[in-house]
C-alpha cells in the first residue's frame, strides 16, 4: 500500500506495448502516480494531457494531479503516445491505463468501481474515446491486467476535441491521430459525439466561447449525445477564455470550473 507523498512511474506494459517502434521514453506509455493517504479505498482519476497528439502539456498534468488529491481523489498522468504514434496507439494506452489500475487497486487502497477519466483537448477527444469505445475485458487472457474492464466510471471533458469532423475538429489533433490522408471511416468511428450510447460513463464538460482552436461546439455535440442516450451529464459554456487554461485559476470566469466539477463529483460518488 502506498502512503500519500509516495510518487512512482509505473510502465503499461512489462514488454513492449503494442506498436512500439523502439524503446526510448516515447515509446513507452506509462502513468506518473500520485496518490493519496485514505482510510478506505480511494477514488481514482486518470488525467490526460493535451496537445493535438503531437505533445502533452505539462500544465494540464501534475497541477490538476495535485488539484484531484486535494479533493481526495489519488490521480495518475497518463504519458500516452503521441506523433509518430497514431491510432490505435493512445487509446490502447488509455484503455490499458484503467484496465491496469482496476487490476492493482487492492494493493493501492484504491476502489475499482470509482476510476475515471479526466481530459483537455486532445486528451479530452482520448477521454472520450475511452468512454465510447471500451471493453468489459477478457475473461480468457492470459494477462490479469486485459481481464479488466476499460469503461472509465465517468468522464471529465475540459475544452475537448469530440469530432474529427469539419467545420469543428482541430486540423492538427485529426491529422497527428489518423495521419495526412485519414481514413473517412476511422473520422466517423473516432468522432466520439457519434459512438454514444446508453452505456457511456456520466460527463462533465466545459468549454469557452472564445476558444478559436477547439469550437465549443465540439462539447456541445457530445452533450446532445448524452442527453439523446439519457445519460447524466453536465456541461458549462464560458464566454470569455482561450483555448488551453488548464486549471484556470487566474482565470475571473474560467477558474470557477474547478468548484463546479468538485461539486459533480461528488454528486457522482467521487
Amino acid at each position: 500500500m502506498w502512503n500519500g507523498n509516495e510518487r512512482a512511474k509505473i510502465r503499461l506494459w512489462p514488454e513492449d506495448a503494442p506498436y512500439a517502434r523502439g524503446q526510448s521514453e516515447e515509446d513507452i506509455p506509462w502513468l506518473d502516480a500520485f496518490p493519496v493517504s485514505s482510510p478506505n479505498p480511494a477514488p481514482v482519476i486518470i488525467v490526460c494531457p493535451g496537445g493535438a497528439y503531437g505533445v502533452r502539456s505539462d500544465h494540464e498534468g501534475a497541477p490538476v494531479a495535485h488539484w484531484l488529491n486535494k479533493l481526495g481523489i489519488a490521480a495518475f498522468v497518463l504519458h500516452y503516445r503521441v506523433a509518430p504514434y497514431c491510432h490505435p496507439a493512445p487509446l490502447l494506452d488509455a484503455g490499458r491505463a484503467i484496465r491496469y489500475i482496476r487490476h492493482s487497486a487492492g494493493k493501492w487502497n484504491m476502489d475499482p468501481r470509482r476510476v475515471g477519466i479526466l481530459g483537455f483537448s486532445a486528451g479530452g477527444h482520448l477521454a472520450a474515446a475511452a468512454g465510447t469505445h471500451f471493453d468489459l475485458g477478457d475473461s480468457a487472457a492470459a494477462d490479469p491486467v486485459e481481464r479488466e474492464s476499460s469503461r472509465p466510471d465517468l468522464m471529465v471533458l475540459c475544452y475537448s476535441v469530440i469530432t474529427l469532423t469539419d467545420p469543428y475538429t482541430d486540423q492538427g489533433t485529426l491529422h497527428n491521430l489518423l495521419g495526412d490522408h485519414p481514413d473517412p471511416e476511422l473520422v466517423s468511428m473516432l468522432s466520439n459525439e457519434t459512438q454514444v450510447g446508453p452505456d457511456t460513463p456520466p460527463t462533465f464538460l466545459w468549454h469557452t466561447v472564445e476558444d478559436k482552436v477547439v469550437p465549443y461546439e465540439n462539447s456541445q455535440l457530445f452533450a446532445s449525445a448524452l442527453r439523446r442516450n439519457h445519460v447524466p451529464f453536465a456541461l458549462h459554456i464560458y464566454e470569455q477564455g482561450v483555448h488551453g487554461l488548464g486549471l484556470a485559476a487566474e482565470h475571473p470566469e474560467v477558474r470557477t470550473w474547478t468548484t463546479l466539477c468538485e461539486d459533480w463529483l461528488r454528486i457522482h460518488g467521487f
